[in-house]
C-alpha cells in the first residue's frame, strides 16, 4: 500500500497549479489538483483575460473614433459600449472551457473542488475527506487589497473582482491607485468614453517602472482625457445621489470632494493564506506572501509554493516559471535556485509599456556611471510614420560590455518588441548582437536595432586597436 493518496498536491487552479499538476503527472507521478472556485484562477476569470479583452475592445474603439486620421470616413458613427462587458465575458469563457476537469483527467490528473485545510504537513481536510500526499504545491494567488478608508466598505466599490461582472460601464470612475492595474483600466475605459479620475498617494504613476518612460506615460494618458490627482491620498467616502463622493486630501493637507458614479479599487494585491490553516502545516507566511528559500520550499520542507501567494512578482508568466523550477526540484535529483536577474513584464496601456531589467535608477544604484544609455523615439521609424504610431520612446541601459542592464520600451507592440531585448539578457549576450542581424522593413524592430547600432558604432570608436590603426592612416596621409 502506497504510504500517501498522491505524490503532489497542488492547492490553487491557476497557472501555478495547472504548470504544477501538468508536470509532475508527466513525471509520472500521481497528482490531484485542488480549486476553491472556477479553474484557470484570477488570471482567467478576473485578470489578465477579461483586462485584455476590454484593453482590445477599447482600442478598436480609439481608432473607430480617429477614422478620418487615416483618410477614411464612415460617416456619423453612433459608438455604443453598452454591449462591451458581454465581449469580454464571452472571451473569458472561450479561455476558460479550452481547459476543462475532463482535460486535466485524460491526464491522470485528479481534479478536486473545495477549500482544503492543512492537518499536518502531509494531510489536507476537504470537506469530509481527508488527503495525503509526499508533497504539497500552494498555488492559491492573490486577491485585491482594499485600504482601511472610511466609508468604502459600505460604499459599492468596484475592484478586478466584480468589474468585469458589470452589465454596463459607468460614465464615470475614480481609480484608487496608479499601478499597473489601474493604468490598464484607465488607460481602456477612457476610450470607452469613461470620464476617469486617478486619485495616488505617490508624486508618479508606476512606481517601479523607469521614471522618465513612467512620466511620458503619464502625459499621454492626461493629454487623452484622464485627470490626475497625485500625491493625494484617499480619506473618505460617502454615497450621494447614486453616486460617490471621494473626499481626498493633497500634501498640503488640503481636502476636497470629487464625485463620480463609481470607484474602483486598485492600490495593491493580498496573498490568499486565509482559511489554509497554515500554521498546522508548519508553514511560515508574512503580509507579503508565504515565506520559501531559493528553491521556493516553504518552511515545511515538503510543501512548496509558487505565484501571487509567494512573489515577489505578480504575473501569471512568472507563476509559470517559478511553478517549474519548484516541481523540477521536488522529484528532480538536481536542484535549481530561482533567479530573478531577467525578469520581464508589460503593462497593457495604450501605448503599452514593457520592462526588462534595471531601470536607469536602480542601475546608476549598482553600477554607477559605470553605464551607457541608448534611446530611439517611435516617431524615427517609418513603421511609426505610416500606422501614425510616433509616440514613444525606447530605452536601453548596457554595462561596460555592452551587456543590457535594462531595456523598457513604451510604445506600439512593445510587449512583443521586448522579447528581442530579453533574449539577450537570457543569453548574456552583448547588445551590439542585434546590430548586424537582418531585421523585416518596415517593422517596429527599429526601436531596437536602431540603438544597438549605436552602442555597436560607440564600441568601434573607442576601441584602442581601431583609434591606433586610425591614427596610423592618418598620418600616411
Amino acid at each position: 500500500m502506497p504510504r500517501y493518496d498522491y505524490d503532489l498536491i497542488a492547492i490553487g487552479a491557476g497557472a501555478g497549479g495547472f504548470v504544477s499538476a501538468k508536470l509532475a503527472a508527466g513525471l509520472g507521478k500521481k497528482v490531484a489538483l485542488i480549486e476553491k472556485s472556477l479553474l484557470g484562477g484570477e488570471c482567467t476569470n478576473r485578470g489578465c483575460v477579461p483586462s485584455k479583452a476590454l484593453i482590445k475592445a477599447a482600442a478598436v474603439a480609439h481608432q473607430v473614433k480617429h477614422l478620418r486620421d487615416y483618410g477614411l470616413d464612415a460617416g456619423d458613427v453612433n459608438l455604443s459600449a453598452k454591449n462591451v462587458m458581454q465581449y469580454v465575458r464571452g472571451a473569458v469563457k472561450k479561455v476558460y472551457d479550452s481547459h476543462p476537469a475532463a482535460a486535466f483527467e485524460k491526464l491522470g490528473i485528479t481534479v478536486l473542488f473545495g477549500e482544503p485545510k492543512f492537518i499536518d504537513s502531509h494531510r489536507v481536510s476537504l470537506g469530509d475527506t481527508i488527503l495525503s500526499a509526499d508533497k504539497f504545491m500552494i498555488a492559491t494567488g492573490s486577491s485585491a487589497f482594499i485600504p482601511l478608508i472610511e466609508g468604502l466598505a459600505s460604499a459599492p466599490y468596484l475592484s478586478n473582482e466584480n468589474l468585469f461582472d458589470l452589465e454596463s460601464l459607468p460614465p464615470s470612475l475614480i481609480i484608487l491607485g496608479a499601478g499597473p492595474i489601474g493604468m490598464e483600466m484607465a488607460s481602456a475605459l477612457n476610450h470607452l468614453g469613461v470620464a476617469i479620475t486617478v486619485v495616488e498617494m505617490s508624486d508618479r504613476i508606476m512606481v517601479r517602472e523607469d521614471e522618465e518612460l513612467a512620466r511620458l506615460l503619464a502625459e499621454k494618458l492626461t493629454a487623452d482625457g484622464i485627470t490626475f490627482l497625485m500625491g493625494t491620498k484617499a480619506v473618505r467616502v460617502s454615497r450621494k445621489d447614486g453616486g460617490i463622493i471621494l473626499t481626498v486630501e493633497d500634501a498640503q493637507k488640503m481636502r476636497r470632494d470629487i464625485g463620480a458614479a463609481s470607484i474602483l479599487v486598485a492600490v495593491g494585491r493580498k496573498p490568499n493564506v486565509e482559511g489554509l490553516d497554515l500554521d498546522k502545516a508548519g508553514v511560515a507566511w508574512t503580509p507579503k506572501g508565504i515565506t520559501t528559500d531559493g528553491f521556493l520550499r516553504t518552511t515545511a520542507p515538503n510543501i512548496i509554493a509558487c505565484g501571487d501567494v509567494v512573489g515577489p512578482y505578480q504575473f501569471s508568466h512568472m507563476t509559470e516559471y517559478q511553478a517549474v523550477t519548484a516541481v523540477r526540484n521536488a522529484f528532480l535529483p538536481f536542484r535549481k535556485k530561482v533567479n530573478y536577474d531577467t525578469v520581464v513584464w508589460c503593462t497593457f496601456t495604450d501605448p503599452e509599456f514593457a520592462h526588462a531589467g534595471l531601470t536607469e535608477h536602480e542601475a546608476r544604484e549598482r553600477h554607477g556611471d559605470a553605464i551607457s544609455v541608448y534611446r530611439y523615439e517611435y516617431k524615427n521609424t517609418d513603421r511609426g510614420r505610416t500606422d501614425l504610431a510616433e509616440f514613444g520612446r525606447a530605452k536601453f541601459i548596457c554595462d561596460r560590455r555592452g551587456r543590457l542592464l535594462g531595456a523598457h520600451i513604451l510604445g506600439e507592440r512593445a510587449g512583443e518588441l521586448i522579447h528581442e531585448a530579453q533574449l539577450l539578457r537570457h543569453l548574456n549576450l552583448s547588445f551590439t548582437k542585434i546590430a548586424p542581424m537582418i531585421h523585416v522593413y518596415p517593422t517596429f524592430t527599429d526601436v531596437v536595432r536602431q540603438p544597438a547600432k549605436l552602442l555597436y558604432v560607440d564600441r568601434l570608436r573607442n576601441n584602442p586597436v581601431l583609434k591606433l590603426l586610425a591614427k596610423v592612416l592618418g598620418k600616411k596621409k
